[in-house]
């Protein structure tokens, strides 16, 4: 069977070569968007996964995976590759975040005086919603703009301006990654109590929903456009 990683292979290079592998990932608790630096064996170790065991269901997906009909976006343009973070994730965020709060906020008001992990949730959420309209905003007016003139125009001014951005984004990345991890063990890993209502039961399998989307989001982001442009 051919290798196409190594254990020195970083997380987020293996997903970005291989992007299913972020399943295998989610299910091993290991960090693939902010933590895609760190190489397989390293994230691993953490985690305390076998990485003969982690090795062997990474070259099992691929050998399973029909590569052809998944985007390489390694190889993609600049302009593809945030066109297609704005259109899915983007999009996504801006209609799902609005949605979703008060949903949140009902639940809480329900079920927080028996479940008072519930007002955590509540603030976290709103924590996250408020970071994450402002990255956007700020992606789409300003960085994704200068990233699409360097393109045209490598120059080094443009250079400079950019590293300075992908800093502070690289920053708000890591800051959202935290508040989504802290969602996740605050619900037990979204595990419901016993009789949950409906709703609590959609808080939960949206706000999941929410975690893989923005773990796919930050991966595109730190793992492939930021370093292409580094480089």
């Amino acid at each position: 069977m051919k290798t196409i990683f190594t254990e020195n292979t970083t997380v987020g290079e293996i997903v970005a070569m291989l992007p299913k592998a972020s399943d295998v990932f989610k299910k091993n608790k290991i960090d693939f968007c902010c933590g895609g630096d760190r190489s397989l064996k390293e994230a691993a170790d953490k985690r305390g996964v076998a990485i003969e065991e982690l090795m062997s269901q990474l070259q099992d997906l691929y050998a399973a995976t029909d590569e052809k009909t998944e985007k390489n976006w390694l190889t993609a343009t600049y302009s593809e590759l945030i066109d297609h973070i704005i259109n899915k994730h983007h999009r996504y965020l801006l209609e799902e975040l609005p949605n979703l709060s008060p949903y949140v906020t009902k639940v809480m008001r329900v079920h927080g005086g028996n479940h008072p992990h519930l007002i955590k949730v509540h603030k976290l959420f709103n924590e996250l919603k408020t970071e994450l309209e402002q990255h956007l905003w700020k992606e789409e007016s300003e960085v994704f703009p200068l990233i699409s003139q360097f393109e045209k125009q490598p120059t080094s001014e443009n250079e400079q301006k950019m590293k300075k951005m992908i800093a502070d984004l690289t920053n708000e990345h890591d800051k959202t990654g935290d508040i989504i991890k802290e969602i996740r063990r605050i619900t037990n890993d979204y595990t419901l109590p016993n009789g949950a209502c409906r709703t609590y039961q959609l808080v939960y399998n949206r706000l999941e929903a929410l975690e893989s989307d923005l773990f796919e989001h930050i991966h595109l982001e730190n793992n492939v456009l930021f370093p292409r442009i580094l480089q």
